[in-house]
């Protein structure tokens, strides 16, 4: 998302650095490819806006690391949290932000990544600052600010998130129980016959979510975190981040379970221990 999010701003005409610290040999590509230009955190510091899109487990470390460059500068560039994160989550970060004087703003971003010249996914923005974020639509950002404080757009961000990945969660977990009970045929052929659409949504998402299961761990995290007034929809989350955990380590090593969700998708019925 951040190389991508990035590349669409450049190709609009902006000049955006990005930080490789600590990154991948992968994401260093990716940075290059986006004609992103890597400096160090001073230099991030004297950008006019900056965009946080790691993790959501990264976001507080983030803002905690680049919080000295913030504090030298005398111009302080607006920094926008832009990550899958709970209302108490951003809510401390941006205490972290806001000590070095830097304006704050709570984003959530809804959609996929822009690729070539498709539309940016919509950027919702909360806080005194989100006027100003709103600046970068001029540089192809699709931007609507909500007039509410700092946690609005990350509790509307997880809401829909929630929704979402937690659909492909159930979907994974009752694929598995079909499979492992010996029903997944049959259960493939009634969900044609009566949930076609269903079907059709778990056999795209599916797919997609195994290299960014890793990713969606802490995210679940967060929303149970955000549900936490709840404590029953608290541990349907939580229970959601331990299967993405779990699936996530069965992706990496090539295991049975990644092959059992593949198997149910292309009408082939493994069986699972």
């Amino acid at each position: 998302m951040g190389a991508a999010v990035g590349q669409l701003l450049a190709r609009r005409g902006a000049e955006v650095l990005t930080s490789l610290e600590g990154r991948s040999a992968e994401s260093a590509a990716r940075a290059k490819a986006a004609g992103l230009k890597p400096v160090a955190d001073a230099a991030l510091a004297e950008a006019h806006f900056i965009l946080s899109v790691v993790p959501p487990g990264s976001a507080a470390a983030l803002a905690e690391r680049l919080s000295p460059a913030l504090t030298e500068v005398a111009r302080k560039p607006v920094y926008v949290d832009c990550n899958a994160v709970s209302p108490a989550t951003v809510t401390a970060i941006a205490a972290t932000v806001e000590r070095t004087g830097a304006p704050f703003v709570d984003a959530g971003i809804i959609g996929g990544p822009p690729q070539g010249d498709a539309a940016s996914p919509r950027f919702y923005a909360s806080g005194p600052a989100a006027r100003s974020f709103a600046e970068l639509k001029a540089y192809g950002l699709d931007i609507v600010t909500l007039d509410e404080p700092v946690g609005a757009a990350s509790a509307l961000k997880l809401s829909y998130a929630g929704m979402t990945k937690g659909i492909t969660a159930l979907g994974a977990a009752m694929l598995l129980a079909a499979t492992r009970a010996g029903v997944a045929a049959e259960l493939h052929a009634e969900m044609g016959h009566s949930q076609k659409a269903l079907l059709e949504r778990l056999s795209r998402q599916l797919p997609e979510m195994y290299g960014k299961a890793y990713r969606w761990v802490a995210e679940m995290e967060e929303i149970a975190r955000f549900a936490a007034e709840d404590p029953a929809a608290a541990a349907i989350y939580e229970g959601m981040a331990r299967l993405y955990e779990r699936l996530a380590g069965d992706f990496a090593g090539g295991g049975e379970e990644i092959g059992a969700l593949d198997a149910f998708l292309g009408r082939r019925v493994p069986a699972v221990a």
